[in-house]
């Protein structure tokens, strides 16, 4: 009955209709467990095409099986980015016993990123990836956030707790979350050195055709984009560039070999365009950021020694504390990053999912870090589509199309709004008016701003 209900459920797509071949497959009578049968349920679901097309920044050019000269590896699940939400997406996927293959560009685990702040909802996709308690014993459990200006004048001190008991709060190093979701994993299960050059679909099967710069070529039933805000995938979706917000990030980790001096709470400063803040994240490491106003981004620096000149100098005679940190700390471990966001407006947006191919995390919807929801959006996207994912492959409930759009039905709402809002907490938080800066810090941060305005958006369940 499942092999009949699947042969006979079309798939609906935006620009043309396609129909699905009678399914072949016997093993999906068994029970679910092997590659194979993975394999055979996915070809079932598989679409004919009049045609193939492959990426051109909005519009796909040409690409067909002809094009593929050498032997093309096959894949039932291919996870380009091997960043946060495509490491947690594979590890999400094997939890559940599906196999997948993560290509990921650079020749080892990206280490770049300083730390990133993750709130209640992170932890909870987290736990349901299995690597929560795995984290939470490195990391500091922060319950409380100091806010002063610029010249050291506190304004407000918060407990995030105060209000909601369940808060959960971690600033943890980027490359031990990325370390620690890799673990999970089985061996080759992560591909690198692998930069994807042409994406393409196949005329016959309806396969997404996947070619590296290395010359590698693959062909995939499913393609999850995690490859970040500047997406290939993204491009050949149709997504436009992330627009620049008006303001840049300069972020460090400074490391105490004999521990740590502060603590475990967030500081942080404001000034006019420009505000700043630190976070012990452990017993022997401190985060620490800047957020300045420009009106272009300027040319990337890479120079670190300059950076840190450049973050001294943008917060020259505020807090000491502050001061001392950043000057402690190694150049290496300082960024330089132009904040930028998506909008993902309805109608005008193409959709996050389209003939086997989904996006998360970045590559889907960036957006800026001022409610520190950036990292924590790609862990919940990870773990709504593995389940998705898992409902059909497992469990026969749907076709991969319909779950596909359901991840993004289900996702679209929620990111759309904390992209916007974000948006506008930062450009009202950097503003250079001084009756506005007036009014922000002797009325909203000490009168008005409550735990909630901080936290509430951190309310989410699977």
């Amino acid at each position: 009955m499942f092999l009949e209900r699947l042969s006979n459920k079309g798939i609906k797509e935006r620009r043309r209709k396609f129909c699905i071949p009678m399914a072949k497959h016997h093993l999906m009578r068994t029970i679910y467990g092997s590659r194979s049968l993975l394999s055979s349920f996915l070809s079932s679901q598989s679409k004919t095409r009049p045609s193939t097309q492959v990426q051109n920044r909005s519009k796909p050019v040409c690409l067909s099986v002809a094009d593929f000269h050498t032997e093309v590896q096959k894949e039932d699940i291919v996870i380009v980015g091997g960043g946060i939400a495509g490491l947690a997406t594979a590890a999400s996927l094997h939890r559940s016993g599906i196999k997948s293959l993560v290509l990921e560009q650079a020749d080892s685990l990206r280490t770049s990123g300083a730390a990133l702040g993750l709130m209640k909802n992170a932890w909870k996709a987290l736990d349901a990836v299995g690597v929560g308690d795995l984290l939470r014993s490195q990391f500091f459990d922060i319950d409380k956030i100091v806010i002063k200006t610029e010249k050291g004048k506190e304004l407000r001190s918060l407990g995030f707790k105060d209000e909601d008991k369940s808060h959960e709060m971690r600033a943890v190093d980027r490359k031990v979350l990325l370390q620690t979701l890799a673990d999970q994993l089985p061996s080759n299960t992560i591909q690198f050195s692998s930069k994807l050059s042409k994406i393409g679909k196949a005329e016959t099967t309806g396969e997404t055709l996947l070619e590296l710069v290395n010359g590698t070529q693959l062909s995939a039933k499913v393609v999850i984009g995690c490859d970040g805000i500047r997406s290939p995938v993204a491009k050949w979706m149709g997504f436009r560039e992330p627009k620049y917000a008006g303001h840049c990030a300069i972020r460090g980790l400074t490391f105490y070999p004999n521990g740590q001096p502060h603590e475990p709470k967030i500081n942080y400063f404001y000034g006019r365009g420009t505000r700043a803040g630190y976070v012990p994240i452990s017993p022997t490491k401190v985060y620490w950021f800047i957020v300045y106003n420009s009106i272009f981004p300027g040319p990337r620096v890479t120079d670190p020694c300059q950076l840190k000149k450049q973050s001294l100098d943008l917060v020259k005679n505020w807090p000491s504390d502050l001061l001392d940190l950043i000057d402690s700390t190694s150049e290496d471990t300082i960024i330089l990053s132009p904040l930028q966001d998506r909008w993902l407006w309805p109608v005008i947006s193409p959709p996050a999912s389209r003939d086997g191919i989904v996006l998360t995390g970045d590559a889907w919807h960036p957006m800026t870090p001022n409610l520190g929801q950036g990292g924590c959006c790609a862990l919940e996207d990870a773990v709504v589509l593995s389940k998705k994912l898992s409902a059909v492959i497992k469990y026969g409930k749907g076709s991969i199309e319909e779950a596909l759009k359901s991840y993004e039905k289900e996702r679209w709402r929620r990111v759309f709004r904390l992209s916007i809002h974000s948006n506008f907490v930062g450009k009202f938080l950097q503003s250079e008016n001084e009756a506005i800066c007036s009014f922000r810090n002797n009325v909203v941060l000490p009168k008005l701003l409550k735990p909630r305005a901080l936290s509430g958006h951190t309310d989410f369940d699977f």
